[in-house]
């Protein structure tokens, strides 16, 4: 797996139109393996561990800011100076961060299984869903344990046994310490405000049985965009890209061919 010295990542496709694949907090460059195999016959796909994943070097203080600090020196060692931007959970997330940064590096954004802000307005939900989520990591469980109840949580109830096997098998990997600092940044996420004024094109995909990210939420956040195009795709649920692959596909592939 190449490096740029701080971040491992998958560099796939000889095209000069590039797009880079931003993953989960249970994930990693593998999390967008079924897009990388499609899309890279015709464009150019990287897929990147987040600081802290799967060889990336962690950041000492977690935050979306120095994320996307990381995020953009990542594209300046490697040259690029536009992207497209996929970007699933957190990693929507982050692509929506980077854009209200770096507005000039962004074709488009690809938005997958995300929110424009993260919880209500109610800073009692953020603070219980930390408790929650932290809770088993803080009494001593392993990250192994958590992958194998948490995963088929967040699928939806008809996901196939490969899928759950890939999704575990990338999260199992994630150190605990990682883990902690990616849920405490996590839920500081609020661009709620800034969502409208995104004004490149974006693409919407929201699984039908997502209660991370709930397909209504996305369609509302579509409606507000300018330039936007919003799917739904039954029968999935957080992880929709690996869940419905071929679908997934076809909508980014279509949506990127319509923007050239």
């Amino acid at each position: 797996m190449p490096t740029t010295g701080k971040i491992s990542y998958s560099d796939e496709g000889s095209s000069s139109e590039c797009i880079l694949c931003l993953h989960g907090i249970g994930g990693d460059e593998k999390s967008f393996e079924p897009q990388i195999k499609e899309l890279s016959k015709i464009f150019r796909v990287i897929s990147w561990n987040m600081p802290g994943y799967n060889g990336s070097v962690t950041l000492e203080d977690y935050s979306f800011k120095n994320l996307c600090l990381s995020l953009d020196e990542f594209l300046s060692d490697l040259n690029i100076k536009n992207v497209t931007l996929i970007g699933q959970s957190i990693g929507g997330m982050l692509a929506q961060e980077f854009y209200f940064r770096n507005s000039s590096k962004v074709k488009a954004l690809v938005l997958i299984a995300t929110t424009s802000a993260f919880g209500g307005k109610d800073e009692t939900f953020r603070k219980k869903f930390l408790e929650k989520r932290l809770k088993p990591i803080l009494e001593g469980k392993r990250i192994k344990e958590l992958a194998k109840s948490f995963v088929p949580s967040i699928l939806s109830s008809s996901a196939s046994q490969n899928v759950v096997e890939h999704a575990i098998k990338s999260m199992e990997k994630v150190p605990e310490e990682t883990y902690k600092k990616v849920l405490e940044c996590l839920v500081t996420f609020n661009r709620y405000d800034e969502f409208p004024l995104i004004k490149i094109p974006c693409c919407l995909i929201a699984g039908s049985e997502d209660n991370n990210s709930p397909s209504k939420t996305m369609l509302k956040m579509s409606k507000k965009l300018s330039a936007s195009e919003f799917y739904n795709i039954e029968n999935t649920g957080h992880l929709v890209n690996l869940e419905a692959p071929e679908k997934t596909n076809n909508i980014i592939i279509d949506f990127l061919k319509r923007i050239k």
